[in-house]
């Protein structure tokens, strides 16, 4: 399955309900389906075409998801900027044939989590985009995945005065 450049203005609609029904300021927990984006793109994308399509796809879900966070807007443009550096990096080192990820809010940070590479996360020399990954995140790392390659993660803050 893959993502379409197109989501239902209904479904966004009614995660934007349920959002606006939640108390502010109420820490949202472990991610679930309230609280998380995920995609899957199949290996017909090159890694521009799936920048692309996946900062698309997120940025007209992210939004509701943050509805009642401080300097939401700010933390959308940070969290897709975030995603479109690793959904590149990834894209070019992939192991398997799909590409996958996630996007979450847990409260005081979007965790996104994007998979599988199959290798190490290189330097930020090597790769420019991760200079602003560092930036605009509070951590970075990697974990070994179920394809035999590396998942990276990034947590992009939420608080106030961050980035």
């Amino acid at each position: 399955m893959t993502i379409s450049d197109a989501v239902s203005p209904l479904w966004v609609s009614s995660l934007q309900t349920a959002v606006a029904r939640q108390a502010p300021g109420v820490p949202r927990g472990l991610p679930g389906a309230e609280n998380s984006i995920e995609f899957r793109l199949g290996p017909e994308y090159t890694p521009a075409e799936s920048m692309r399509r996946t900062r698309g796809f997120v940025a007209k879900v992210l939004p509701a998801l943050l509805a009642n966070t401080p300097r939401a807007g700010t933390v959308v443009e940070a969290a897709l900027s975030v995603l479109a550096e690793l959904v590149d990096v990834t894209a070019r080192h992939r192991v398997g044939v799909d590409l996958s990820g996630r996007v979450s809010y847990v409260g005081d940070h979007v965790l996104i989590t994007v998979g599988e590479m199959g290798r190490s996360l290189p330097p930020a020399e090597e790769e420019p985009g991760l200079f602003l990954v560092r930036r605009l995140t509070d951590e970075i790392g990697q974990h070994l995945g179920d394809e035999g390659g590396y998942a990276t993660w990034a947590a992009v803050p939420v608080r106030p005065g961050a980035n």
